[in-house]
């Protein structure tokens, strides 16, 4: 039985993970938490995120939560920085991460790793297993096409995400880039007024906000006369949340290091 504390537990991402964690034969929802100030502090974790009585107490301290449920595990879909100051109460505290967050910056990154030097964290902008199939697809397509095919990533967010480019189309940017040995540099992540002929080398990470859309992501191949479009669209976050189940599965017994949804899927 794998003992689960859930970050951020009444929101979208937070009660979906607590429901999920609860509905397994091999886990257990143990604790949750909520930010200082949030109204669901001291409420039964099962009852804010809607599930029926539980009988442990949101807390605002990631640190007394672990404890008090004697977590083997958390699961993390906050933000950036909330993510950072849970990685590192829980490698004081020796206890396994999936952290679903994005928006980290180089700097954040670095953090992370540290934190991950001292427990085994799995980290990913998106847990979908479908979707991680397509970043790999993407990085093969982007062998063969070669430097002849012109490479536009187009992805789209519900109206209330707060970061932009998505974590996902960053991370099958950084893919591509890597497969066709571009830099950093070349990635394009806005256009606008008198910007000349486009570079040979640029990849175009282009996005859209609006209405509840869930998460969609394609990846065009532009060539000469035809192109080749690879598309993921989420319709649910049960699948985020189905993921990360997964992913805790398989990180809670790895020795100390930063994951992602690749290694767990064995896409490596």
């Amino acid at each position: 039985m794998i003992r689960v504390v859930v970050t951020g537990v009444v929101g979208r991402m937070g009660k979906t993970v607590a429901r999920m964690v609860h509905e397994q034969q091999d886990m257990k929802v143990v604790g949750g938490t909520e930010r200082k100030g949030s109204s669901a502090i001291g409420s039964d974790v099962g009852e804010a995120a809607q599930l029926g009585p539980l009988g442990v107490l949101v807390a605002d301290d990631l640190g007394r939560a672990i404890e008090g449920g004697e977590a083997q595990l958390v699961i993390d879909f906050t933000s950036a920085g909330a993510s950072l100051e849970h990685a590192r109460i829980c490698a004081a505290r020796g206890v396994p991460m999936v952290i679903g967050s994005t928006g980290f910056s180089p700097d954040g990154k670095a953090e992370l790793a540290r934190s991950a030097q001292r427990i085994p964290v799995m980290m990913s902008p998106n847990m979908s297993v479908g979707v991680n199939l397509v970043i790999k697809v993407a990085a093969q397509l982007a062998q063969v096409l070669g430097d002849s095919f012109d490479v536009e990533i187009l992805e789209a967010h519900h109206r209330t995400k707060k970061d932009a480019p998505s974590g996902t189309a960053l991370r099958i940017a950084e893919e591509v880039a890597a497969t066709l040995r571009r830099k950093p540099s070349d990635l394009r992540l806005s256009r606008e007024g008198e910007i000349g002929e486009r570079p040979r080398r640029e990849i175009g990470v282009q996005t859209l906000r609006g209405g509840d859309v869930v998460g969609e992501h394609t990846i065009f191949f532009f060539g000469e006369g035809e192109r080749v479009e690879l598309t993921h669209r989420a319709t649910s976050r049960e699948q985020f949340a189905r993921g990360a189940l997964r992913a805790a599965r398989w990180v809670v017994s790895r020795p100390p290091g930063l994951y992602d949804m690749q290694d767990v899927l064995g896409l490596k």
